[in-house]
């Protein structure tokens, strides 16, 4: 399984990169989102990658974030989509769209997508709705990072006891409240609706917040 690839960009075509890897060049599909954010010819590129296996067929998609990668193995679990219709999905939403539009049952927002009919829209948001609150979750805390090189003074041993693990409601509310955030609502609106969600059920995982705070940020009428 190849899972991750580092390296220069050789060749930009119109839905598909090729990454040179020390000698080897890997053709990764993107969708038109993530072409727009890679660099020329010549820049250094890293993408987390899905391999598609079939019989006679060997694909590489690649996604600048690892949320971007579990929407679309999600995707895949939708009859009628495809590895490139589900990067079409991503590419005109974007992760936080997505998962916006199928918290919210907007089935119009993915039509948006090229070669999407309502049909299959529909059909997204309406088995993907259990889901979503839990992929989502993956991104409540700061975005993927790259870790550092470890250090001599890094690896050094410092025996400091633990700290306490914050209550699971205290955690769900937090989880919750920043994966609004990075759904792009605002600090003051955001934590109304998650203490209200929050406050309407005390012991609510993370994903049940997170579905209660959307509905409560919908627009009304």
């Amino acid at each position: 399984m190849i899972g991750r690839v580092a390296g220069l960009i050789v060749h930009r075509g119109g839905d598909h990169v090729v990454i040179d890897v020390r000698g080897v060049g890997y053709v990764v599909y993107v969708s038109d989102r993530t072409m727009a954010a890679l660099p020329a010819v010549g820049g250094a590129a890293a993408l987390w990658t899905e391999l598609l296996v079939r019989e006679d067929l060997l694909q590489l998609f690649g996604f600048p974030t690892l949320l971007e990668k579990e929407w679309h193995r999600l995707l895949l679990t939708v009859q009628g989509i495809g590895a490139k219709a589900a990067l079409a999905i991503l590419g005109t939403l974007g992760a936080e769209g997505l998962a916006r539009a199928i918290a919210l049952g907007d089935w119009t927002t993915v039509k948006a997508a090229p070669g999407v009919g309502p049909k299959i829209a529909q059909r997204v948001v309406n088995e993907l709705k259990g889901k979503a609150p839990a992929v989502m979750a993956l991104g409540a805390g700061p975005g993927p990072t790259v870790a550092a090189p470890v250090t001599a003074e890094d690896s050094a041993v410092v025996d400091l006891p633990p700290p306490p693990p914050p209550s699971p409601s205290a955690a769900a509310t937090a989880e919750a409240l920043s994966a609004l955030l990075n759904l792009g609502y605002g600090q003051g609106e955001a934590a109304a609706a998650v203490a209200e969600a929050a406050g309407r059920a005390p012991e609510a995982a993370t994903p049940d917040l997170i579905r209660a705070a959307l509905k409560l940020l919908a627009p009304k009428g």
